[in-house]
């Protein structure tokens, strides 16, 4: 019992060197009053485990959306909590170098730093609207990373061709003479399938010009002031054709005289006005080519009345003619009295 009674004093006073010597030590978190154990754990005093009742909205910060997932050390660099800075730019570095002010919650969310829900609201504010695409395009592809101090966001130009400029040089057909106002063919929806309106121009298409490429008469890469005479696509088809040829017999070049734009085959020439009407009368319906008259395709100055009026069909010709004066057996002699093909 002495010996016991001997170890209470030195038991006592250990228990009073603990007591005082926690009682001393500095809080690391500074003034935050929250229990201990809420974090910590007897079994370490790291690592810190925050626990699932902790209510940072009693801090003054609610976390949601992607903060809820961030570490502590991710905004709280130093172990003093209070007084850390509320602001976004405090832990976000901004990219846009200041230019459209420090409130990042107009265009961001804490759901996602690039959450794109408020960006196109916020866009609608400016002087160029996000639609088709460009909802889903990427910020950089038109706010291009700059030198400090030159803007990327603030009085960017809004006109196509700015963003757009290499789409234009490298398009098909050629751009060249081209105005730059993309709107003008293109929309928003979509780059491709462009509409130009080229009923607005000196040549609206019709007929079959309709389905035709812009290249397969803009071959040239000539576009503005370009010719709109027929003979400046079709001369190869106007110099190739044989029945009749064009060319020996020296047609004239203006196409539409003969075709028309809904087909280039089946042309119709001017036949029954100035001359021998074959379209209408008694002759109508019986031929089927050029060729069938005029047996030399580079001259139709001569024509054949004889190659289907035979001469020995007695009673059809030489039998219907012995009255006639004069008569011979020569296609040019029955021009002179037939001019209207009929037989009177």
């Amino acid at each position: 019992m002495k010996r016991s009674a001997g170890l209470l004093p030195v038991a006592l006073a250990l228990l009073t060197r603990a007591a005082v010597g926690q009682d001393s030590t500095a809080n690391p978190h500074g003034p935050l009053r929250i229990p201990c154990a809420e974090c910590h754990s007897s079994g370490g005093w790291r690592p810190a485990k925050i626990a699932a009742d902790f209510d940072h909205a009693k801090l003054g910060f609610t976390l949601v959306g992607a903060h809820v997932q961030a570490s502590c050390r991710s905004c709280h660099a130093r172990l003093s909590f209070q007084g850390t800075p509320r602001q976004c730019a405090a832990c976000h570095t901004d990219p846009h170098r200041g230019e459209v002010g420090p409130g990042c919650e107009r265009c961001h969310t804490s759901r996602s730093f690039i959450d794109r829900s408020l960006l196109v609201s916020a866009h609608e504010l400016t002087a160029f609207p996000l639609t088709g695409a460009h909802l889903a395009a990427d910020c950089e592809s038109c706010h291009l990373p700059g030198a400090q101090g030159k803007m990327t966001f603030v009085g960017v130009p809004a006109d196509c061709y700015n963003c757009h400029r290499q789409n234009f040089a490298t398009a098909n057909p050629d751009h060249g003479g081209f105005p730059t106002n993309c709107v003008e063919c293109h929309t928003t929806a979509t780059w491709l399938g462009a509409n130009f309106n080229h009923q607005a121009t000196r040549f609206p298409l019709t007929g079959a010009h309709l389905a035709v490429a812009c290249n397969v008469c803009h071959a040239d890469k000539v576009f503005a002031g370009k010719s709109t005479a027929c003979v400046s696509c079709h001369l190869t088809d106007y110099n190739a054709t044989t029945s009749p040829q064009h060319q020996a017999a020296q047609f004239p070049t203006d196409c539409a005289t003969c075709h028309t734009t809904v087909t280039w085959s089946g042309a119709t020439f001017n036949h029954d006005g100035p001359y021998f009407p074959i379209y209408s009368g008694t002759h109508q319906g019986k031929w089927t080519a050029c060729t069938d008259c005029h047996l030399n395709p580079a001259d139709f100055s001569t024509f054949t009345c004889i190659a289907c009026h035979a001469h020995s069909n007695q009673t059809q010709v030489d039998g219907d003619h012995k009255s006639v004066k004069n008569y011979t057996y020569d296609s040019n002699a029955c021009y002179q009295c037939h001019r209207n093909g009929n037989a009177g």
